[in-house]
């Protein structure tokens, strides 16, 4: 596998250099440092630590070659070096980032240290298809269905989480994916989701459509183990942005190892004229609970569209703001409603200059023991963009 990544990227490398006038190329180089306080003093066999340093320099690099009006090949890489506290108290962490959900296994660990590794993914590689009303794409790719900016039930393929902020592109599936344009603002689309098992591949369709300056979306099909049908919807109240999405998920057989679920989740968004932006959101997963719902791991934890919270509600709200043309504030908060446990998103992003950004962030996680945010801590970040 190392050898092949290694292979490809230096392929791709080549065939830019000889041939730009059908090529694209761009990507970005960033240094993100984080500081992390769990709620309790971490044992490491010998010890304890009540804190957690970790640094990561990511490289991406996007490829595309447009071989014909028609034809389009794709292939995104990111490398990222990673350094710091946590390497070396916790060694199983380079194996949790070595892991590929895909059907193709696209990452490895190109060298390695003590304290350190380099570790690279291609995480988007398809060919794409286009000619009239039809477009056809197949490889590894991002099958966008969701419509909200913080929880997706609709995004059966790759779900992601909101905590995730470093992680701009999002992840991918290994699918192949039919489109047909049937208007200028309707289409209907078909995927296969490539599986190793039938519980781990997904067939759905999904159309959509515009009616009364309103666009809709339903969809249905094969989830892993579940049958899911959903749908939602865009638009605006009085200028401010409406959107709602919902899914439901039941088993495909019986004893299977999953259980129905109802999961919803409505938001609302508004810009005034001084540029105040807000932004409120509700999620509603029927098997959630409605006590403590407990946490996971700070890091690592699997998301899907059907486990977007362990808490049956959860509530968004969002504010920020453009101080000056360079400097912009943010902050955000999720809160369990059932436990009383919260998220605070405090977040300053500062230009530096053309294709340069400074980042802040905090991820402050507070609640009681046992509660759905309580238990995860606190880490603050800090990151150097440049992107070309």
């Amino acid at each position: 596998m190392k050898q092949t990544i290694l292979l490809i990227l230096f392929l791709l490398t080549t065939l830019f250099a000889g041939a730009q006038s059908n090529l694209s190329f761009n990507g970005y180089i960033k240094e993100l440092s984080m500081f992390y306080k769990p709620v309790n003093p971490i044992p490491t066999g010998t010890d304890s630590l009540d804190f957690l340093f970790l640094n990561q320099i990511h490289n991406r690099l996007n490829f595309r070659w447009y071989a014909t009006s028609e034809l389009t090949f794709a292939v995104e890489a990111r490398n990222r070096l990673f350094f710091g506290q946590m390497i070396k108290k916790f060694p199983y962490y380079k194996d949790m980032i070595d892991t590929d959900n895909g059907f193709l296994d696209l990452g490895t660990v190109l060298v390695s240290g003590d304290s350190w590794f380099l570790h690279s993914m291609i995480d988007r590689a398809w060919v794409d298809y286009t000619k009239g009303d039809w477009q056809v794409r197949v490889g590894r790719q991002r099958i966008n269905w969701g419509l909200n900016l913080v929880w997706n039930p609709n995004d059966i393929f790759n779900t992601y989480s909101y905590f995730e902020f470093d992680y701009e592109e999002r992840p991918g599936s290994d699918a192949v994916r039919i489109q047909y344009y049937t208007g200028f603002t309707s289409s209907a689309q078909l995927v296969y989701k490539i599986g190793r098992t039938a519980n781990e591949t997904s067939v759905a369709g999904l159309y959509r459509f515009t009616k009364s300056n309103y666009d809709f979306q339903f969809l249905g099909g094969w989830a892993g183990k579940d049958v899911v049908l959903g749908g939602g919807w865009t638009g605006d109240i009085n200028g401010g942005g409406f959107r709602g999405e919902f899914s439901y998920f039941h088993p495909r057989s019986k004893n299977n190892g999953s259980d129905q679920a109802f999961v919803a989740s409505i938001s609302g968004d508004y810009t005034l004229k001084n540029s105040l932006y807000f932004h409120t959101s509700v999620l509603f997963n029927s098997n959630g609970k409605t006590g403590k719902a407990g946490g996971g791991s700070f890091f690592g934890e699997k998301l899907t569209a059907k486990s977007l919270s362990r808490s049956m509600v959860n509530l968004f709200a969002q504010v920020s703001y453009p101080f000056t043309p360079l400097l912009s504030g943010d902050f955000a908060t999720i809160i369990n409603p059932l436990d009383g446990s919260a998220f605070l998103g405090p977040t300053l992003t500062y230009s530096l200059g053309n294709n340069w950004e400074l980042m802040l962030n905090g991820q402050l996680f507070v609640g009681q023991s046992g509660t759905e945010y309580g238990d995860y801590g606190k880490a603050v970040y800090g990151r150097i963009k440049w992107s070309f």
